[in-house]
């Protein structure tokens, strides 16, 4: 190949500096500044997917049709989930209030009633209002004189009765010469003679029958005492029963009329009526609770911190308003950014008393389960599944419909609980959780609930389409979030750089980014740096200028690795020729930064059955992609060179001065090429460098990173100097990917830098060595003479006769 075919094959190639980079018109705007445009609600951009989604998952009633919303973060997947559930939220009815009440029945299972939204805390104001006048009352109707009167009356009655028993007793005593004596200590009995007591010296003169007699009487009238005070314990007992019936009747019917309007106002709700009148019941129980109370001695304090304060036997009587929507206009929003188990689905409260942790009905605690229900729950699936508890648990609530709030560490505590299980309460909500991909194809996988709980994908893509619709919502999102942080209005020719950039996101002309959060970096850079000159516009240059600061910031590592290739410590040529050698090009990254570098590639090819050794493989430095690229280039050349006898081929390729893992294939052609150079034993321009895949019919594959591969040696090159003869090759299929920096675009349309764009081998090994490939056989089956493919053939003839004659000698 003369140099004219040369140029020719280079022309051929070259990519003109047109289609190195997309440059998104201003002119395409009818609007100077942003100041000009109209301000509008904030839409989604480019998830058209996404928002068909999320209308169907959240319109679906049904059981089971939450919803995750799936998609690399900065892409608004949070915010749009907001929005939507909020003008959705708008139009549904405001969920029922809960409180939580006393079980009479059972005090450690407190009970849950329902009420209309606002209702809650006006049926906790009138329970209150209720427990001030049933303690006014039954103080008052057990202070007032007819109540004493009838009291009176009853004790009078009993008193007498007790009294007839007495005196029925004394008559007996003294029938049998006996006098009865009832004195503090106790009752004494003492014989009579002639009508008077007889005195001790009396009795001891007598003589012993008349002794045994008085002694017999004396027992006879014992039993008649015995009998009688019988006789006055059960009617003492009769006494309180009765006592204490009639005063529960006062406080019956003193209260009655209270109840009264509160069972009309909630005759509709069957669990209020139940609980009124148990209410009402255990009132007239405890009556004594609301007696007046006495001055309080030290004894009596005492038992009042081992028995309970009157303050906590009335706190029954109170509730607990758990929930209330009484402020909402429509469903609720939760959005729980600490989703651990308490958080969502409340928990009980304890206090200490006496060396015990003491609790009740009103020290529930409502979580965000409690506080979404009947409206929308927001989770981030990271937060909760750090939270192993809180997902098994969430899962079981939406697979019951209900929530069960527990003391999931009750039996783990050393000091002593008194626990309670409150009622649970009925689950109606929708959860919508915002994930990655990996996190939502976990939990796919593993957890065979998932697609039964979480019926709808909402899935949000990188990229949209670069098109008018596209361009202009995008202006319209610099519009908003230029008035929403305050930032300098932007010009369109500013926005217009900005849409640049978002293709350059995701390297690509006729795509842009929807990783809005990079985006609004760049308007907040970008507005400084136009304050800065004193601007009261932000335009092009600005952007240019936060864009080149943002990389500045985050370049360090770039430049000690081009300092390094420059001083030689990493060994890169970029001018002569060399067998075997070649430039190949990766991408490597830090935390913020991406940038590719040039790699020396060497091979060493001789006879040997072998094949090709990945040194890289050999040393455990090469991923399972790259081994799988290297295997591509054996499929080649056993295809190409091996149809009617073995290739008796030993050969050696390496990455020179690399010290970690090396993956992926987009060096797999330049690999090709190295070892075709090293058979053919015809040099390669080190000015050129090149990526791209190849498969094994030797066709070139689109590759990624391509705008940073092809930077990387740019800005290489421009260092030491440039030739007018350097460039990268790079696939076809990559052009539409070229989103290259001004500079790059410039140094090729001075034709000091070139891109060539290729679709086989063939092709490249042309540009690369200036020799014809010859990679088509004629009809005798022979590669034309003096070309690469018929070089390479050449070799490997002769290294199968001298293999065949070492094996007959």
């Amino acid at each position: 190949m003369n140099i004219q075919e040369y140029e020719n094959v280079l022309s051929i190639h070259r990519v003109p500096a047109s289609k190195l980079c997309s440059e998104f018109e201003s002119e395409n705007f009818s609007f100077e500044t942003t100041d000009d445009l109209e301000k509008l609600p904030n839409e989604m951009i480019g998830q058209k997917r996404a928002e068909k989604a999320m209308n169907f998952g959240l319109a679906v009633e049904q059981s089971g049709y939450n919803l995750f919303v799936v998609g690399p973060a900065g892409t608004g997947r949070m915010t749009y989930a907001l929005d939507s559930v909020s003008k959705v939220a708008e139009l549904r009815a405001v969920p029922t209030d809960w409180c939580y009440v006393y079980n009479f029945e059972n005090p450690d299972m407190p009970l849950v009633i329902p009420f209309p939204a606002g209702m809650g805390q006006k049926f906790q104001r009138e329970m209150e209002v209720l427990l001030i006048d049933i303690e006014r009352l039954i103080r008052s109707s057990f202070t007032s004189e007819v109540f004493e009167k009838e009291k009176r009356r009853i004790l009078d009655e009993f008193r007498d009765e007790i009294e007839d028993l007495w005196e029925q007793t004394d008559a007996y005593a003294l029938e049998n010469q006996i006098k009865i004596e009832r004195t503090p200590t106790g009752i004494e009995t003492i014989p009579l003679f002639f009508g008077r007591p007889m005195e001790i010296k009396e009795f001891e003169q007598l003589a012993d029958t008349n002794k045994k007699m008085i002694k017999d009487r004396e027992n006879l009238v014992e039993n008649k005492i015995d009998e009688t005070i019988y006789q006055i314990l059960k009617i003492e007992d009769q006494l309180k029963k009765k006592v204490n019936q009639f005063m529960m009747e006062t406080a019956a019917n003193s209260i009655q009329e209270l109840f009264q309007p509160l069972r009309e106002t909630y005759k509709e709700s069957k669990k209020v009526l139940e609980y009124l009148e148990a209410y009402f019941h255990d009132v007239v129980t405890h009556f004594s609770f609301f007696i007046e109370d006495k001055p309080q001695d030290e004894q009596q304090n005492i038992m009042n911190a081992l028995m309970g304060s009157k303050e906590q036997y009335l706190r029954r009587y109170t509730v607990n308003l758990f929930v209330s929507q009484r402020n909402l206009n429509g469903a609720p929003i939760i959005y729980e950014t600490n989703p651990t188990y308490h958080n969502l689905f409340g928990k009980v409260e304890y206090h200490g008393s006496l060396g015990s942790w003491d609790t009740d009905f009103t020290l529930v605690k409502p979580g965000a389960l409690h506080l979404a229900n009947g409206g929308y729950l927001i989770l981030q699936a990271t937060e909760l599944l750090q939270h192993p508890n809180a997902w098994i648990r969430l899962k079981r609530a939406l697979q019951t419909g209900s929530i069960q709030i527990e003391n999931l560490n009750e039996d783990n505590v050393v000091i002593p609980t008194s626990g309670i299980k409150p009622e649970p309460i009925p689950l109606n909500l929708k959860v919508i959780i915002i994930g990655s991909y990996y996190l939502y194809d976990f939990l796919a996988e593993f957890d065979e609930d998932f697609h039964k709980l979480f019926k709808v994908k909402v899935e949000f893509v990188t990229l949209m389409d670069k098109d008018q619709e596209n361009s202009w919502k995008m202006a319209r999102f610099v519009k908003n979030f230029v008035d929403q942080e305050g930032l300098l209005p932007f010009h369109r020719r500013a926005i217009a750089k900005v849409i640049d950039y978002s293709s350059r996101l995701v390297d690509e002309q006729s795509k842009l980014s929807t990783n809005f959060h990079e985006i609004t970096k760049v308007l907040v850079e970008s507005s400084y740096w136009a304050k800065l000159d004193n601007e009261s516009v932000v335009d092009g240059l600005h952007v240019e200028k936060a864009l080149s600061e943002k990389a500045l910031r985050s370049n360090h590592v770039t430049e000690q690795y081009r300092e390094m290739i420059n001083n030689g410590t990493i060994m890169v040529e970029t001018d002569g020729s060399r067998v075997g050698q070649i430039n190949g090009l990766a991408v490597l990254g830090t935390r913020d930064s991406v940038f590719g570098i040039p790699t020396k590639i060497t091979a060493q090819t001789y006879v040997g059955k072998s094949g090709i050794m990945n040194i890289e493989r050999e040393a455990a430095l090469s991923g399972q992609i790259h081994n799988k690229g290297m295997m591509i280039l054996t499929g080649f050349l056993s295809g190409e060179f091996a149809k009617n006898r073995p290739i008796p081929l030993s050969a050696s390729i390496t990455f020179e001065q690399t010290y970690s893992t090396i993956d992926g294939d987009s060096a797999s052609s330049t690999e090709l090429y190295v070892l075709l150079s090293s058979l053919a034993d015809v040099p390669i321009n080190q000015g050129i460098a090149v990526t791209g895949s190849v498969n094994q019919w030797g066709e070139i594959q689109s590759i990624g990173g391509v705008n940073e591969k092809i930077e990387g040696f740019y800005h290489i090159c421009k260092e030491r100097g440039l030739t007018g003869k350097q460039g990268v090759i790079i696939p076809k299929q990559n052009i539409q990917n070229l989103m290259l920096e001004d500079d790059v675009v410039e140094a090729v349309n001075k034709d000091q830098f070139h891109i060539w764009a290729i679709s086989h081998i063939a092709e490249g090994i042309e540009i690369l060595t200036g020799v014809s490939a010859g990679n088509v056989r004629n009809e005798k089956g022979k590669y034309p003479s003096n070309t690469i493919f018929a070089k390479v053939e050449e070799r490997f003839n002769k290294m199968y006769e001298s293999t065949k004659k070492t094996k007959n000698e």
